[in-house]
C-alpha cells in the first residue's frame, strides 16, 4: 500500500497511450539516446532473481496491516477492491500508523461502496478529521456516488479503467487497486518505490521530472512478479517504508543488496578507503577507486545521471539516490482566531464554530470565527477588526465581554505555515442574547454552538485542535474558556524548544559514510 508521495501521473493523451504499451511483466521499452542500459535491468535471470528474493523477503517480514487482512479474506472483488481503495486515498502523504484507526473506524462505519454512497459529507468530514488532505474523503465519496449511480455499484475492472472512470483515482491508485484486487500485472510508483528504483540502478536525475518519472514506470512494470502482483507492488513499498528508508537506510538487512548498484558504489568507496588507510594501495595509485560508471554520463549526456552540478558525496552513501528539486518553502501567513464562549441553557461552557467554505483549504470543515491578519495591521486594528467579525454571531452581548490574547500556535500545511494569533471572548448574559440577532440582515457561513465533548467530535481541523489545546491552557492561568486544569506536570507540549529536541531524539543514528570511516578515534 501506498506510503508515500506518487510521481506525477501526466494525464494527458500521449501519456494514457504509453501507459496501454507498458503492461507486459519483464519487458522494457527501447533505450533513449540520452539513456544508457546501466540503469536497466537488462537480463531475464537478475529480474527473476529480483522477484524471488524480495517476495521471500515480504512473506517474511511484512507488516500486520488491516487492508492486507481485508485484501487476503475477502473474496467479492468488488468489496476487496472498495477496501484497497480506501486504504491507498488514506495512505497518501500519511503515515500507516495513524492511518490504521481511522481505516478500521471508517470500514466499520461504511463497509461497502452503496454504505458510502449514502453518507452525509458532514459524516465523512467529522471522521477524516485530523487525517490531513481533507479533499480526499470528499473525492473518494463522490467517486463511490459515482460508482453506485452510473455504474451500477461495479468497481471497474482494470487501471486503466480506474484511472478513467473515478474521479481522485491516478495512475498510482488504479496500479494498486488493480494489482492487489484483480491480480493485473501492473507495477506501481510511489515515494517508496522512487527511493528503491533509484538507488538500486544509481538514477540520480530530478525524480520528479516527466523523463525520469517514466524511466520508473517503465522498471516497475518490468520488475513486477506476473504471478504475484499485488504483493510484488506491496513489497516494493514495505521495502521502501521499512528498510531502505530515506535515511539511515538498512542496507545489511535489504533482501535485494545484491542488485543494487548504488550500495557497491559504496562497498568499493570503502574497500578503496581502508587499502589506503592501511598502507596497501599505491602512492601513485588513483584517487578514485575503480567502480562501473554510466557509460553515457561520462560524455555528459545521460538524462538519468546526477547532474555534473551535483557530484556524488561519500557521507551519504546510497542516500545520495533519489534527487529532487528543492521545494518552495511554505508562505508564511497569520490569521486571528476567536474562541467564542457563552453558558448554555443547563450552564454548560458551549463554543462558536462556523463552516469554512465548499471549496478550497479545510473545505467544508468547522473552525472558531477566524479572520486573515490584514497586511500592515497593527495588533490592536487587528483585534478591533475580529471584534467586529465575530458580532455578527454574538449580538449585543459582545459588548460585555472582553476580548483577551491568549498566544499564537503554528500550524503547517502542504504549502503555508500558518500562524494563529488566539483571542478568547466570553459572552455574558441570555444565552438567546449571545446567539446573535441580525441573522435575517447578515449573509454568514453555517455555525452552531457546541460543548467541548461535541467540538472534539465535529469534522475540525488538527489546527483548530491545537488551538483548544492553548485555550485550555490559558484557562489554567486565567486567560481563557474553560474550567479547571488537567496539565501534566513537566514539558508544554507546544514549546518549539521541546519540541525540537523530541523531534531530534527521534532520528535514527546516520549510516555509515566514508567520514565516518576514516575518521580518527577521540583521543588519538
Amino acid at each position: 500500500m501506498r506510503r508515500g508521495k506518487t510521481v506525477p501521473a501526466l494525464m494527458n493523451v500521449q501519456s494514457m497511450r504509453r501507459q496501454d504499451t507498458m503492461g507486459d511483466p519483464g519487458v522494457l521499452p527501447p533505450v533513449s539516446a540520452q539513456q544508457s542500459a546501466y540503469h536497466l535491468f537488462s537480463h531475464p535471470e537478475e529480474i527473476e532473481a529480483f522477484r524471488k528474493n524480495l517476495l521471500a523477503w515480504y512473506d517474511k517480514c511484512k507488516r500486520d496491516l488491516p487492508w492486507r487482512k481485508l485484501a487476503a479474506s475477502e473474496s467479492d472483488t468488488n468489496r476487496r477492491a472498495y477496501a484497497v481503495w480506501v486504504s491507498e486515498i488514506m495512505l497518501q502523504q500519511t503515515q500507516v500508523a495513524t492511518v490504521i484507526d481511522y481505516y478500521n473506524r471508517w470500514m466499520q462505519k461504511w463497509p461497502t461502496l452503496q454504505a458510502l454512497a449514502r453518507a452525509s459529507l458532514e459524516d465523512v468530514n467529522e471522521l477524516w478529521a485530523g487525517l490531513g488532505y481533507y479533499s480526499r474523503g470528499k473525492r473518494l465519496q463522490e467517486a463511490a456516488q459515482k460508482v453506485v449511480s452510473e455504474l451500477a455499484g461495479q468497481m471497474p475492472g482494470t487501471a486503466e479503467e480506474l484511472q478513467t472512470l473515478l474521479p481522485g483515482v491516478g495512475r498510482y491508485t488504479a496500479g494498486a487497486i488493480a494489482s492487489i484486487s484483480y491480480g493485473q500485472a501492473t507495477g506501481v510508483v510511489d515515494g517508496n518505490v522512487i527511493r528503491v528504483l533509484c538507488r538500486v540502478r544509481c538514477i540520480g536525475a530530478d525524480s520528479s521530472s516527466p523523463a525520469v518519472a517514466d524511466r520508473l514506470w517503465d522498471l516497475a512494470h518490468a520488475l513486477v512478479d506476473p504471478a504475484r502482483p499485488g504483493d510484488f507492488n506491496q513489497a516494493m513499498m514495505e521495502l521502501g517504508a521499512t528498510v531502505c528508508t530515506p535515511r539511515a537506510p538498512l542496507c545489511l538487512e535489504c533482501p535485494v543488496k545484491q542488485h543494487c548498484r548504488a550500495r557497491c558504489r559504496v562497498e568499493k568507496e570503502l574497500e578503496f578507503a581502508s587499502k589506503r588507510l592501511l598502507g596497501k594501495a599505491a602512492s601513485s595509485c588513483s584517487q578514485a577507486p575503480d567502480i562501473e560508471e554510466c557509460a553515457a554520463a561520462t560524455a555528459g549526456s545521460c538524462s538519468l545521471c546526477p547532474p555534473a552540478t551535483e557530484p556524488w558525496d561519500s557521507r551519504l552513501g546510497v542516500a545520495n539516490f533519489p534527487r529532487r528539486a528543492a521545494k518552495k518553502p511554505p508562505r508564511a501567513e497569520r490569521t486571528a482566531t476567536c474562541v467564542l464562549e457563552r453558558r448554555g441553557h443547563r450552564g454548560e461552557p458551549e463554543y462558536l464554530i462556523v463552516q469554512r467554505p465548499s471549496s478550497g483549504l479545510l473545505a467544508g470543515l468547522w473552525e472558531f470565527p477566524s479572520l486573515p491578519w490584514g497586511p500592515g495591521l497593527t495588533e490592536k486594528q487587528q483585534r478591533e477588526a475580529l471584534l467586529g467579525h465575530v458580532q455578527a454571531w454574538a449580538g449585543e452581548a459582545v459588548a460585555r465581554g472582553c476580548l483577551r490574547h491568549v498566544g499564537e500556535v503554528g500550524h503547517v500545511f502542504s504549502h503555508i505555515h500558518q500562524t494563529y494569533v488566539v483571542y478568547s471572548l466570553l459572552l455574558g448574559g441570555d444565552p438567546e442574547a449571545a446567539a446573535g440577532g441580525r441573522a435575517e440582515e447578515l449573509e454568514r457561513p453555517a455555525f452552531r454552538w457546541v460543548t467541548q465533548a461535541e467540538f472534539q467530535q465535529s469534522a475540525v481541523s488538527t489546527a483548530m485542535k491545537k488551538v483548544w489545546k492553548a485555550c485550555e491552557r490559558g484557562s489554567c492561568e486565567g486567560r481563557g474558556p474553560g474550567k479547571g486544569c488537567k496539565r501534566k506536570r513537566g514539558a508544554d507540549p507546544l514549546r518549539p524548544s521541546q519540541l525540537k529536541v523530541e523531534a531530534e531524539g527521534s532520528l535514527p543514528p546516520r549510516q555509515l559514510s566514508l567520514d565516518a570511516f576514516l575518521k580518527a578515534p577521540a583521543g588519538e
